[in-house]
């Protein structure tokens, strides 16, 4: 959930909170804080206006509601945005503060204009800023193992929602990134007046899938976040050198409430903002799955949406899903949601980047147009909500389904079930000369040696990255120089992999840590080569879990907890078997497929060791064979070549 805007990459003191954790926050604000609840006139209803809504423990939470032209009488249904990001920004141009296309700076959560296309549908729509930020009072702190306050607060909304003349008692939500999480979070409630949510590349375990996958930190990633309030926060907008920048996009600040006239209200905010975390000094400390994050009494889990599968599931909420092949673990999340909870649940997997914004298919030109298109990502979840959200509509209700699209084939495909019926593992074994063949090895002894190049690396705009705007895999001819790579020989026809591959390695080391990265390619006929997906594993993390996981996982379970940890001893021959990242792509006839081995991604992720270069040597022999298992759609009687 990061780099979420165009203009807060470049503007890095813009410091829009820039963080996905912020799900269960903790707070109490001053009692002298007090803002009136505003009182619709049922026969000219306002279109837009700012207010605080009281939460269950006193904090003030600051909403913006945009509504439609409503018939005095009428009643409709309601959609909220729970964001970190501001839900709504204060103008240069006060004119303009009453367009809601002109105060959603960023067209990135669904649509430019989203708000105003919602209305148009029908919908209320009511934006929330997350406690903790914008000019929401209460304080960024995460510590959902003492309490919940900040899904009070959405039930907070949602109670104030309902008891406004216009509302039809339904409430559904949408988000993208950190706002898809809290849409989901709004599930817990299991207030009876939420019927749907639509959760667009959201994060389901923040351990495995965001900031720490196979136990490794992604460092630069992490490093960006800021959770404290910045310069042109704390200061008066107008007098702030450094924040001119704001001013040149028409940009002044977060919008205070309505009633705010001199700001009083937003700077007492900002000051219990203050006390927000440092989420990077917290996270550097963390190992384990169950290390007690710094300052806050809770672990990763109490705030990953796993932990809270019996309170959804509760509530029968219908969910939406979108996410992205390449975009961190957000599909492997999503596919773990579907397989494991109850729901209603519809599920779209597509070759995107973050939020479905723009195309990210390696295997067709750059320029190739989000397929769906932005506005028909709209439409879909507009029909959706209907469905479960207005009265007397008579449009569908969702089908239990995941539809998948596979790259190479260009296709859309359906299933109910992960991984899809007719899918059987092909296992290919490393093999001398770097070669990837479906005979077992035959030798007692092969082995191939690789000094660890800590210069090698997916490049600034992979998937970790997770950027809304572009997703580059370049052709990695030259990067793959720096890894040890196994190639088949060229494919006799077309084959389609579609789920997760799993990938066994038996290694040695010269140090006594390290991390294992590997990535699946295609290389075409000319040798370019292209990634398809990844996986990775802190040696230390290797034990295969005998115990139920917390949800449904594809693949070897590892726990990450600091009670199944293993050292990894120097010269010692270790097994490690870890899953890749869900994919789906078919691979040409005449290409041929590749599995590279690193031991660091240089502009993401922390190096192990901090110090040193170890050689690994990766054995391939009849005792210790190293193998790919693919998941391939395959038919009978068919190898791969």
């Amino acid at each position: 959930m990061l780099n979420h805007f165009k203009w807060c990459k470049s503007l890095s003191f813009v410091g829009v909170f820039t963080i996905s954790l912020v799900l269960l926050l903790t707070f109490a604000n001053g009692s002298s804080i007090y803002q009136k609840t505003l009182a619709f006139i049922s026969s000219n209803y306002p279109r837009n206006q700012a207010l605080y809504v009281t939460a269950e423990d006193g904090t003030k939470i600051a909403i913006d509601v945009w509504l439609p032209k409503v018939t005095p009488g009428s009643k409709i249904p309601t959609l909220m945005r729970t964001t970190p990001y501001y839900r709504a920004t204060e103008l240069v141009d006060k004119s303009k503060q009453n367009d809601p296309n002109a105060t959603e700076r960023n067209p990135y959560y669904l649509n430019p204009g989203y708000t105003d296309y919602f209305n148009k549908a029908g919908y209320a729509v009511v934006l929330v800023d997350a406690r903790g930020t914008g000019a929401s009072f209460g304080n960024l702190a995460l510590n959902p193992s003492t309490s919940k306050n900040e899904i009070q607060d959405y039930n907070a909304v949602v109670n104030w929602i309902i008891a406004q003349p216009w509302s039809n008692q339904k409430v559904g939500a949408f988000g993208t990134s950190a706002d898809g999480s809290t849409a989901e979070f709004l599930t817990v409630t299991n207030n009876p007046a939420v019927k749907a949510v639509v959760p667009v590349s959201f994060d389901f375990d923040f351990y495995a899938q965001q900031y720490f996958p196979g136990g490794v930190f992604v460092e630069s990633v992490v490093k960006g976040i800021q959770t404290k309030p910045n310069l042109c926060n704390l200061q008066e907008f107008e007098q702030e050198p450094a924040c001119q920048e704001f001013f040149k996009t028409g940009f002044k600040g977060p919008k205070p409430v309505d009633e705010d006239k001199d700001k009083q209200l937003l700077r007492a905010a900002f000051q219990q903002q203050t006390n927000n975390f440092d989420f990077f000094s917290a996270a550097q400390k963390i190992t384990y799955r169950d290390d007690l994050i710094d300052g806050l009494g809770g672990i990763t889990e109490d705030f990953s949406i796993y932990k809270f599968k019996e309170d959804i599931e509760r509530s029968n909420v219908a969910i939406y899903h979108w996410a992205s092949w390449f975009d961190a673990g957000t599909a492997e999340g999503v596919l773990n949601h579907f397989m494991a909870y109850s729901n209603p649940q519809k599920a779209i997997l597509g070759p995107w980047t973050h939020g479905a914004y723009s195309n990210a298919n390696p295997f067709v030109p750059a320029d190739t147009p989000v397929n769906p298109s932005r506005e028909e990502q709209l439409a879909d979840i507009v029909n959706f909500f209907d469905a479960y959200l207005k009265d007397n509509n008579r449009k569908p209700k969702l089908k239990r389904e995941i539809k998948y699209y596979t790259m190479g084939e260009e296709k859309w495909k359906t299933t109910t079930v992960w991984p899809p019926k007719g899918m059987s593992y092909q296992r290919l074994f490393f093999a001398e000369n770097n070669g990837l063949t479906e005979k077992s090895p035959t030798s007692d002894s092969e082995q191939d040696k690789y000094i660890v190049n800590f210069e090698a690396t997916t490049g600034p705009d992979s998937r970790w990255r997770q950027s809304f705007e572009k997703m580059v895999f370049p052709n990695r001819t030259e990067e793959d120089k720096k890894l040890l790579t196994y190639t088949s020989e060229p494919l006799r026809h077309d084959v389609e992999i579609t789920g997760h591959p799993v990938v066994t390695l038996y290694v040695t080391s010269t140090a006594n840590d390290g991390a294992f990265f590997v990535y699946l390619e295609d290389v075409d006929e000319n040798g370019n080569i292209t990634y398809i997906t990844e996986g990775q594993l802190r040696p230390i993390h290797r034990k295969i879990s005998n115990e139920s996981p917390p949800y449904v996982v594809f693949g070897p379970y590892h726990s990450f907890k600091r009670e199944d940890s293993l050292p990894f001893e120097p010269g010692k021959v270790t097994e490690l078997s870890f899953n890749l990242l869900p994919t789906s792509v078919q691979i040409q006839r005449g290409h041929r497929i590749r599995v590279a081995i690193a031991g660091h991604d240089k502009d993401l992720f922390t190096r192990y060791p901090a110090v040193g270069t170890p050689e690994i040597s990766i054995l391939r022999n009849v005792v210790n064979a190293s193998y790919i298992d693919l998941p391939v759609m395959k038919r009978r009687n068919e190898h791969l070549h």
